[in-house]
């Protein structure tokens, strides 16, 4: 299974998301790759912060790099849990100068035995995560400015959209459906508990209940 996780707008909780998806892959026994070309899943796996290559730094480096190198830079997170970190050079994961690698990376992860999740960030999905049978998954807040930029943005068939349900916000679970009622909609409360277990670098360690909801993503 490969999964792609975005935000049409910043702040939404994508990496936090994206995060417990793959947590929630390994607990369930999977063989999971989480896949980082933002820069933030370390902080938020908990993770010490290191400068070591990562995913843009092989999609930097020269043709005689192999590609099997990509697999030598994961790092483990849990049991049976990696993670592909975004490298030193992470702007380039989101705009490569190397498109054919690019496209290299895609069909190495999206054809991989394990179960991978991107967290793709807020900047657009780049076409080549989007490879074919890729599972997209949009994460937004009841926002009418999220909303306008989600609709600025071509969402593929496949795309399931989770709604980071907030108290106080004037529009709800029922609005979002009616705007993205083709796709499969489901919502995760806003959750106290996840910001305690982020800040404290326990995310790994204490997975909310809330976050639990995520798994109807994948029988919807």
């Amino acid at each position: 299974m490969f999964t792609v996780c975005w935000s049409p707008k910043g702040g939404s909780g994508t990496s936090v998301i994206a995060s417990a998806l793959a947590l929630n892959m390994a607990s369930a026994n999977d063989e999971t790759l989480l896949v980082d070309t933002v820069g933030d899943l370390e902080l938020v796996l908990g993770l010490p912060r290191n400068d070591t290559d990562g995913l843009s730094d092989w999609l930097q480096a020269p043709p005689d790099v192999a590609a099997d190198a990509l697999s030598l830079l994961e790092v483990p997170v849990a049991e049976r849990l990696q993670l592909l970190g975004a490298g030193n050079k992470t702007q380039a994961a989101i705009s490569p100068g190397n498109p054919e690698r690019t496209v290299l990376a895609a069909e190495l992860l999206s054809r991989s035995a394990r179960s991978v999740v991107v967290d793709a960030g807020s900047r657009g999905v780049p076409k080549p995560w989007l490879a074919r049978d890729a599972h997209a998954v949009m994460i937004i807040r009841a926002c009418y400015l999220a909303i306008q930029a989600a609709l600025a943005e071509p969402l593929t068939s496949s795309t399931s959209v989770v709604l980071v349900e907030e108290p106080g916000r004037a529009l709800r679970l029922s609005d979002i459906k009616a705007v993205f009622g083709d796709h499969n909609v489901i919502s995760v409360p806003w959750d106290p508990a996840v910001s305690r277990a982020v800040d404290a670098g326990l995310l790994v360690h204490r997975m909310p209940r809330s976050l639990s909801r995520l798994n109807e993503l994948f029988n919807g």
